[in-house]
């Protein structure tokens, strides 16, 4: 029987893993994420299941069965200074599930889906779904300037055989992902659950301006090469912009950040989400030369580079046609048809296999922030949907 109080008690046993008074920082690769796996390797134990990690890292907990299962998952890193739910809670509901199921069900953590620490977003998934590209991501750098396949080395994963994780998307028949709702979607619409229908558009730049680092006190305007004032220009033209789409200047590295020098170097990573990946188009273009325009005027070198897109992904209409009369078996009314703005492992996995989400209620859309909350009787819910459509799917065809 899946219950809260089984979730509750799965998620408890992550706490103190990353934990503090920012909320929780698990990035990939880390002691913290170690701690995670061992956390997984528990959970797969007490629920009956074998563990084992393919070639990128990502883990599985696998029934006796032969091959292929149905799965169920999400991920347990996080952003920094993120919440308690975001992946989590999907992995805990997916123990649940297999528990309680008289089917061979996979549960499957990702490796590295927030993609902070390297910006990697949706690492492990994109291995698995063979869409990796691998020389590129390996050679990325963390803040400390180590590299992707160092820090996998370090967590006693071969960079070398990533491009082999592909291979093991056969033991899979689909995918289910429960996870957090990061918007008020589902909330407004007075359920506890809601169907994902499919993925919005997106795109994260990279842009990088270099200027001149110079006094700050005898530096006249016009000698001025000031790659944050440029900076600061180019976030109001992306929002100016936006029509039809979502932007978010979302992180700044600032060079050499100190109080009485004109900045030199500034890394912004700007997200941009739409509907249609034709809008996302539109405004790229748009930003490129207004952007091109501003730095030669302000005397600043700049670089405009793509560091992830995914393009509108719809999920399985077969799954969620099961997953609406699984829902509708267990609330008082359909449960709601939304588009997801996140990027998901489902998503990456969606035109390799039939996947589906479930989203959970959040009473506030906060997400990615220690003040990310959820019912976990809501959680619940989902998860006795997702295992119903398995059902389903197993005992009807």
């Amino acid at each position: 029987m899946i219950t809260s109080q089984g979730i509750a008690a799965r998620l408890a046993r992550l706490d103190g893993i990353g934990t503090g008074q920012r909320g929780v920082t698990r990035l990939a690769w880390t002691e913290e994420d170690a701690a995670c796996r061992a956390w997984f390797e528990d959970q797969a134990v007490r629920t009956g299941l074998r563990v084992a990690r393919d070639p990128a890292g990502n883990l599985w907990a696998c029934p006796e069965a032969e091959p292929p299962w149905w799965g169920v998952g999400s991920h347990l890193d996080s952003v920094r200074g993120g919440g308690r739910y975001d992946g989590p809670l999907g992995v805990a509901c997916a123990f649940e599930i297999a528990a309680s199921s008289p089917h061979p069900i996979a549960v499957i953590s990702f490796a590295d889906e927030e993609g902070a620490r390297f910006n990697t977003p949706t690492f492990g998934s994109k291995a698995l779904a063979g869409k990796l590209d691998v020389t590129a991501i390996l050679s990325r750098r963390d803040d400390n300037g180590v590299s992707v396949a160092d820090a996998m080395r370090g967590a006693g994963i071969d960079p070398g055989g990533v491009v082999d994780a592909a291979a093991w998307r056969s033991r899979l028949s689909g995918l289910f992902e429960i996870h957090i709702d990061q918007s008020t979607d589902v909330a407004r619409a007075g359920t506890a659950v809601g169907i994902v229908s499919s993925l919005a558009a997106r795109v994260r730049l990279e842009v990088e301006l270099r200027g001149r680092a110079d006094h700050s006190g005898t530096t006249p305007p016009e000698e001025r090469r000031d790659a944050l004032a440029t900076a600061a220009r180019l976030i109001v033209t992306a929002e100016d912009l936006a029509r039809g789409v979502t932007v978010t200047t979302s992180r700044l590295l600032i060079e050499p950040n100190a109080p009485t020098t004109i900045p030199a170097l500034v890394k912004m990573w700007i997200d941009v989400r739409a509907l249609d990946g034709g809008e996302i188009e539109r405004w790229l273009a748009e930003f490129a030369r207004l952007a091109r325009e501003r730095a030669e005027r302000s005397g600043v070198e700049l670089t405009i580079g793509i560091a992830s897109h995914s393009d509108a992904t719809p999920f399985s209409e077969d799954l969620r046609s099961r997953l609406s009369l699984a829902g509708e078996a267990l609330l008082a009314g359909p449960a709601p048809q939304v588009v997801c703005f996140a990027g998901h492992d489902a998503g990456v996995l969606a035109d390799k296999l039939p996947t589906s989400m479930v989203l959970v209620r959040n009473p506030t859309g906060v997400s990615h922030s220690p003040q990310e909350t959820v019912s976990l009787e809501d959680a619940a819910v989902a998860a006795r949907v997702v295992a119903i459509a398995i059902d389903d799917i197993e005992v009807i065809g």
